[in-house]
């Protein structure tokens, strides 16, 4: 496939990076004029109309006054669940908080239960509508965690979803266990219990027939503690599962300092954070993750992104997907809240939602930027008057043409 006369290919790159970080945030080198030359489901080259290459090629695009990005990686999504929670948007318009809806029994526990009576076949077919979606909105590579089972039996079916969706749709996936979202309410407050039996019963079991990537924890103040988000890290790191971690939404619950302890690939929310934060993820491995949507869906404080970015640190942008705290995938409009409520750029922006997501599930060696050998993901856009139009046009569908793995889908 040969896309020419580009307006614009964003975020090209002779000589890969695995991130972004600090100042290079600000940075996108783009072409212009250029041409783009697939092989297969990867990048064969690029460069500029001045050097096209001559030949036939079973299909050619004419991308005039159009813009080639590469794809969004959203690095942190719950999209597998069990129906919606509409109710709890009015229990929020009322004046309830997240954890007084929690307290009641809905939240995460009401997911649960939802999911429980749910069969594994009407959840995937739920799942994959979801996953049209973000395919729409120019995502192609994705993370997508459980934890709305809660118990052995339903994790399994969530993971085994997880992993059908990477099998049977065009996007790239990472599968993440979450077992430790919530207490289940059987357990009668013994969190102790709880853990003990994520680390002996479920870790073995989904480790064994290798159904997630990743490991992670709802480290929080209600939820689980430094301690129980330290044992159960350390359990799945003799596992072979790699840390994430849900760190300090609510407040400076500590979880960011466990991750970096386990060298997790992501820390995510960080609504509650600042200068301890900054300095245990500098230097370290640890990609900071910021969710957006969830901030303004839950009418919260926004996390320091500006301030990462200005300490040096790299800064991923993720949609968080799911039916509590942001029933959306689209992660233009979560760019958008990330240039208007936090005071990114656009190019600090675009770094955040494609090369950094893609670090954040350890795959910038093949996704996230357009590279001799990645993987043809790619979106071409209709024709806009320039790169600040994307987060500017907040909820204008700017994609013409989606490219997952070389094919239009």
């Amino acid at each position: 496939m040969l896309i020419t006369n580009i307006k614009l290919l964003i975020q090209v790159e002779e000589q890969p990076c695995l991130r972004v970080c600090g100042a290079d945030m600000s940075r996108l080198n783009n072409l212009e004029n250029a041409w783009l030359l697939t092989n297969g489901k990867f990048i064969q080259d690029f460069g500029t109309m001045d050097r096209m290459p001559k030949g036939d090629f079973e299909m050619e695009i004419d991308a005039s006054d159009c813009f080639v990005f590469p794809s969004f990686c959203d690095c942190h999504t719950h999209l597998v669940y069990a129906g919606s929670r509409e109710q709890e948007f009015i229990d929020k318009i009322n004046g309830l908080s997240y954890q007084e809806i929690a307290r009641r029994g809905g939240g995460i526990l009401h997911s649960a239960q939802l999911l429980h009576i749910t069969s594994e076949e009407e959840l995937f077919r739920q799942a994959m509508e979801r996953v049209r979606e973000i395919i729409a909105f120019g995502t192609g590579a994705v993370e997508i965690k459980s934890g709305y089972g809660l118990n052995l039996e339903d994790e399994l079916k969530m993971l085994r979803v997880i992993q059908r969706i990477a099998n049977e749709s065009p996007l790239t996936v990472k599968s993440t266990f979450l077992g430790a979202h919530a207490l289940p309410s059987e357990y009668n407050g013994d969190t102790k219990e709880y853990v003990n039996d994520i680390i002996n019963e479920m870790i073995p079991v989904i480790a064994t027939e290798e159904l997630a990537d990743y490991i992670d924890v709802f480290c929080e103040t209600g939820f689980f503690s430094v301690e129980d988000t330290d044992r159960i890290l350390n359990a799945g790191m003799k596992y072979g599962l790699r840390a994430k971690v849900h760190a300090n939404q609510l407040s400076f619950s500590g979880g960011v300092q466990v991750g970096v302890k386990y060298n997790a690939i992501s820390v995510d929310h960080l609504e509650s954070s600042g200068i301890k934060e900054f300095e245990s993820l500098n230097n370290s491995e640890t990609m900071p993750v910021v969710l957006p949507g969830a901030s303004f869906f839950l009418n919260m404080q926004h996390a320091p992104a500006k301030q990462m970015i200005d300490y040096g640190l790299p800064l991923a942008i993720a949609s968080n997907y799911n039916p509590g705290s942001c029933p959306s995938g689209d992660m233009k409009f979560m760019m958008s809240l990330a240039c208007i409520n936090m005071k990114l750029n656009t190019q600090q922006a675009i770094n955040a939602a494609t090369i950094n997501g893609a670090y954040a599930m350890d795959l910038s060696h093949s996704h996230g930027s357009i590279s001799k050998g990645k993987v043809a993901n790619l979106f071409i856009t209709k024709p806009i008057p320039s790169l600040d139009s994307i987060p500017y046009s907040f909820n204008s569908q700017i994609i013409d043409t989606i490219i997952l793995k070389g094919r239009i889908i």
